[in-house]
């Protein structure tokens, strides 16, 4: 499966985080030795009443509990939209390999806007990034549902 491919799936879960009335955002983690999608997610802040339940976090979580490791070396994530600030943190601990995501987030994300969390000094340890696989589809769901609360 390509980068494509499993944005595709991570979209999924956006959609379905979207009918649950939470951001449409998704993720989904994979093996890349495998091609094996270990974990995926929607954001549920609002079902799980824990302003930490973003995709990636329950991402991380799941895929944890897959692999029996807190550590998820040489993993890749597959996120809709550019992590912010405490997930680019819980994705640096984790150790994770390879993060690609879709659409940017001028205002609240941390990876090529705001703090640039990677490129901090303080930062233990960088994944390779890529951004804006499918980012016309990733944005196109977030402002659909966007202007459709409004």
């Amino acid at each position: 499966m390509t980068d494509e491919d499993y944005m595709r799936e991570a979209l999924t879960e956006a959609e379905a985080a979207a009918r649950r009335g939470e951001v449409p955002v998704g993720a989904v983690m994979v093996n890349p030795k495998t091609g094996e999608i270990i974990a995926r997610s929607g954001n549920a802040p609002i079902a799980l009443d824990d302003p930490t339940a973003h995709a990636e976090i329950l991402c991380l979580r799941d895929a944890g509990y897959a692999l029996g490791n807190y550590r998820l070396s040489g993993m890749t994530l597959y996120v809709t939209l550019e992590p912010c600030t405490m997930c680019a943190g819980a994705i640096s601990h984790a150790r994770i390999g390879r993060v690609v995501y879709g659409a940017q987030d001028v205002k609240g994300g941390a990876v090529h806007n705001g703090v640039r969390f990677f490129d901090q000094p303080t930062c233990h340890h960088r994944p390779n990034v890529s951004g804006g696989v499918l980012a016309g589809d990733c944005s196109e769901r977030l402002k659909s549902f966007f202007k459709a609360r409004r």
